[in-house]
């Protein structure tokens, strides 16, 4: 009887195990063996598996072996093993026949002091061998909400017209008599059919106003369906993406700009690293070989930096409000939001696509239904929304740049070159109401609107004292001066068709070494 006992002690502690591990997902790194001199005449395979050993005051192991010797250790330490919460447990490792389970060398040195381990005495708890590197599998994990989303709208929008189209064609092969029923039956039931309409647009509300959450730093309230945990994925996915489209036009990390760029982005993480959001980040690098004026952060902390922006920028500081702005999307959480909104307005947009194609007498006009009800939501809704998060990141991104003791006036001045170059290439000017971003003249001016509360914050932080010269003044002195000289010749264009602003107010740009040199100071 005491054997049975035990043994479904036995059995009961190794479930525990195996449904502690589908919640912890450890990985058992190396497999050990316990010389016969450990116990006598039994030789046990030992594993020992390094997400356990949180604690170095305790080692955790399971072993595969003799039932008897389970037995002992299980009911010589049953109320800690029991207690799931108090051990240390990832993922065991099922690659024997035999039953496994996990006995702790803190018991066992426990158990041979006390002198209740016959007939099996320990003589060298510590007397293990490596047998060989032993990687488990990996648990099977669920695809994130984000994915799964992602894969299905486009299915989703298909069966949408699928039904809408089938519900024309079925409402057209109802002889005249049938639809006049169905409308009566609509007509005497139309309260009922409110009533379900009122429900379902009371619980889409009830949704709404469950699922919102206040912005961090910013405080503004958002709808946020999905949370940062769903993009961890994601982001890794879009990284190799990146990455395997980039993997020949990366700078190494001995080049000058990638190292003018790390160091930005380090200053800028290091200034502000009070800011939860920003420490618990591992800031990564990638400067990418590129003419286009362009950066982005993944919700992973990967930055990617286009060798366009860093020929675009005259100075430190600017390069500095810039990694700030794309640093700050990441800690607002501006993609979760992003995909929130979309995921929202997703439903509804189903079911006026449906509406659509089951209402429209042809397929044509249901085509073109679909693309005004699609631009109406973008010109509307998303591309409004976009808009709000970019000025949302250019205020903290602004913050951010104070903090590191950045002369906060020239982020202005940047967008103000990018508005005189974009004028003197002659390219046309894309209205703000059809963009994604704010125009360069408006966020110039929403700038300068936030930074007079940045010198504060600047002051506040003992950086030290700014030139007397006005990055801006300067600028629209350089820009008086070339208006007048451009009537009497064109400005010098370049072999790429691009023109070259020459402002004789504003210093040349600086060479990546006096950058480097400049922020170190």
């Amino acid at each position: 009887m005491a054997a049975l006992g035990a043994s479904r002690l036995v059995a009961r502690n190794c479930a525990l195990i195996r449904l502690t591990s589908l919640s912890n997902g450890g990985t058992c790194i190396n497999h050990y063996k316990f010389s016969s001199k450990a116990f006598n005449e039994w030789r046990h395979q030992v594993i020992k598996c390094q997400p356990w050993n949180k604690s170095n005051s305790q080692r955790c192991y399971f072993m595969i072996g003799s039932s008897k010797c389970h037995r002992h250790f299980i009911s010589k330490s049953q109320e800690c093993f029991l207690n799931v919460k108090n051990t240390e447990i990832g993922n065991v490792a099922q690659s024997s026949s035999v039953r496994p389970c996990i006995f702790s060398e803190k018991w066992l040195k426990k158990d041979a002091l006390s002198g209740t381990l016959p007939p099996w005495k320990l003589q060298n708890v510590a007397d293990v061998q490596i047998l060989r590197s032993f990687h488990g599998s990996p648990s099977l994990k669920a695809a994130p909400v984000p994915i799964l989303w992602m894969i299905l709208k486009p299915a989703q929008k298909l069966l949408a017209i699928i039904l809408g189209r089938s519900i024309r064609k079925w409402w057209r092969a109802l002889p005249p008599n049938k639809k006049e029923l169905f409308k009566e039956a609509a007509r005497r039931n139309k309260w009922k059919i409110v009533l379900g309409l009122c429900s379902l647009g009371i619980i889409y509300i009830m949704f709404y106003f469950t699922h919102l959450e206040e912005t961090p730093i910013t405080g503004r309230v958002r709808l946020l369906v999905f949370g940062k945990e769903h993009f961890t994925e994601l982001s890794q996915i879009e990284y190799n993406m990146w990455m395997e489209e980039f993997k020949n036009k990366m700078l190494p990390e001995r080049d000058p700009r990638y190292q003018v760029v790390k160091k930005v982005v380090s200053h800028l993480a290091e200034s502000n690293k009070d800011v939860p959001q920003i420490s618990e980040f591992q800031w990564t690098v990638h400067v990418v070989e590129e003419p286009d004026i362009n950066a982005f952060a993944l919700p992973n902390g990967q930055v990617f930096v286009f060798n366009g922006l860093l020929t675009a920028v005259k100075d430190i500081h600017q390069l500095s409000f810039i990694l700030g702005h794309e640093i700050a999307h990441v800690v607002l959480g501006h993609a979760a939001e992003k995909a929130s909104l979309e995921h929202f307005l997703g439903f509804l947009s189903l079911i006026l696509l449906t509406m659509i194609w089951a209402a429209c007498p042809r397929d044509s006009l249901a085509i073109i239904g679909q693309w005004i009800q699609t631009k109406f939501q973008e010109l509307l809704f998303n591309r409004p929304y976009d808009r709000t998060l970019e000025a949302e990141a250019d205020k903290i991104g602004l913050l951010f740049a104070a903090k590191a003791c950045v002369d906060v006036r020239a982020s202005s001045v940047f967008w103000q070159q990018m508005e005189l170059a974009e004028t003197m290439q002659g390219n046309p000017k894309l209205p703000e109401w059809l963009s994604t971003h704010p125009s360069h003249e408006n966020r110039a001016e929403h700038l300068d609107r936030l930074i007079p509360e940045a010198l504060k914050i600047r002051e506040h932080c003992n950086c030290p004292a700014l030139a007397s010269e006005d990055p801006r003044l300067i600028f629209k002195l350089s820009v008086q001066h070339l208006l007048q000289t451009s009537k009497e010749g064109d400005p010098n264009v370049t072999n790429h068709g691009k023109t070259n602003v020459n402002l004789p107010f504003i210093g040349k740009k600086m060479p990546v070494d006096v950058l480097s040199g400049e922020l170190s100071r």
